[in-house]
């Protein structure tokens, strides 16, 4: 076995060029540089570790001890003096992009709380106009400021199904604005889960027919009770009722599931629509986002349903997710504390 071969460590070891520099100095000529290389290229040639350039110079008497240690102590402090001042300039521009970082963060945060209290205040200045329009329509539908044909009963009949569904826009628009300030207050209780379900599903299925949209509702006879605000699970549970539908072709199917291992409740909600893209997951949650944003786009909607939806659900500590394929459909799914053993359902 062959003897490795130990490499001594020299100050010369820490600088670069040091030949180019000792002739930039005339401490050598370029005669005498290339002398030494041609030497040191010799000797490489049975030596696997040639002298260092420094020594070849010693050697060939181009230069002295002194002098060389001299050059490469000049270089040594250059070197560091270079690099003291790259670490100040990079520190410096590190502080700029910081300041920079935090002045675009605080205009971002400004435009935020601008934007949310803009939806807030247009919603509820919409608010009201829109409930004389559907105190008016009423009265003109119940015959109360005269009696009216049929064409006029039917054109009534589709404002108010027009007022009805702003009304659902504009009380999602609050909602959407309380939630995106950290408002989303939550009245917690033991509730029925299978109740709840079963009239958001009565309130669905005129919307599916309309579709001929297959709308079931499968459960267990019981559940335990859960802990959940009423009002807005129901909410939650309706939207995605809703968005399946929507995006269901006619003659197509959606499923609301109830699933219960007695320690959680999972609530789905299962279609065999058009589906969305693996990489589209995280977009379909942001709000006033559409996957398809053209001015022909098929499908209506603020994009606010499943925005404000995911706030809902993380507020009762649980999480939406979503499985879905191109062509084959969807399922969102999410979980509720039990309350048990309280025991609810038929």
């Amino acid at each position: 076995m062959s003897e490795k071969k130990v490499v001594t460590l020299t100050p010369e070891m820490l600088v670069p060029r040091l030949g180019d520099y000792l002739v930039e100095r005339n401490y050598i000529t370029n005669t005498d540089l290339n002398k030494a290389l041609t030497h040191q290229a010799t000797i490489r040639e049975t030596n696997s570790v040639p002298p260092l350039l420094g020594q070849i110079l010693i050697d060939i008497g181009s230069i002295d001890r002194s002098t060389l240690d001299q050059a490469i102590t000049e270089l040594i402090i250059q070197l560091r003096s270079a690099l003291q001042d790259a670490n100040k300039q990079l520190e410096k521009r590190v502080q700029e992009r910081t300041a920079e970082l935090q002045d675009a963060l605080q205009k971002l945060s400004e435009l935020d709380r601008l934007k949310t209290n803009f939806v807030s205040n247009i919603s509820h200045e919409l608010r009201t106009p829109l409930t004389h329009l559907k105190g008016y329509l009423e009265l003109l539908n119940g015959g109360d400021l005269g009696e009216l044909n049929p064409d006029q009963s039917q054109a009534i009949q589709t404002m108010l199904h027009a007022g009805e569904r702003l009304e659902r826009l504009i009380e999602d628009l609050i909602l959407f604005s309380m939630a995106d300030r950290g408002q989303v207050k939550l009245h917690i209780q033991p509730i029925d889960i299978l109740t709840i379900c079963q009239t958001v599903f009565e309130r669905s299925l005129q919307k599916a027919r309309e579709k001929k949209i297959n709308l079931t509702y499968e459960h267990p006879s019981k559940v335990p009770a859960v802990q959940a605000d009423t009002e807005k699970i129901s909410w939650a549970i309706l939207q995605l009722l809703d968005n399946a539908i929507k995006f269901t072709p006619g003659d197509g199917r959606v499923e609301l599931k109830i699933i219960s291992d007695g320690i959680q409740i999972r609530v789905q909600v299962i279609d065999n629509g058009i589906g969305i893209p693996a990489d589209k997951f995280e977009e379909i949650f942001e709000p006033f986002h559409q996957l398809d944003s053209s001015s022909t786009r098929r499908y209506g909607g603020t994009g606010l349903g499943l925005a404000l939806l995911r706030k809902i659900i993380e507020a009762h500590g649980s999480k939406i997710t979503v499985n879905s394929k191109i062509g084959e459909g969807s399922k969102f799914e999410f979980n509720l504390r039990t309350n048990t053993p309280i025991q609810v359902g038929n």
